[in-house]
């Protein structure tokens, strides 16, 4: 199982997020109790579950194994999942 963290910027107010899917929901929830992100924040009505972070949280995924993806490469994981 595997998580990953886009490459892609987007500005969120005064913050820079980026986004964090997971193989498995329960693998997603375990990253971001590592990382130190809320729960309250997972976007389950989101039409791929995921978290926006920050780009320390994003960091701190990366060194916790967090595999790091271009948008195209983001959008290719959704549609596997998906099938």
């Amino acid at each position: 199982m595997t998580v990953y963290v886009d490459k892609s910027i987007h500005n969120y107010g005064r913050m820079i997020i980026c986004h964090m899917i997971a193989d498995n929901i329960d693998e997603l929830h375990v990253m971001v109790d590592k990382i130190g992100v809320n729960r309250k924040w997972f976007q389950c009505d989101a039409s791929t579950p995921h978290y926006d972070i920050c780009k320390a949280k994003r960091s701190s995924a990366v060194s916790f194994g967090a595999v790091e993806v271009t948008r195209r490469e983001m959008v290719g994981i959704i549609r596997g999942m998906r099938k």
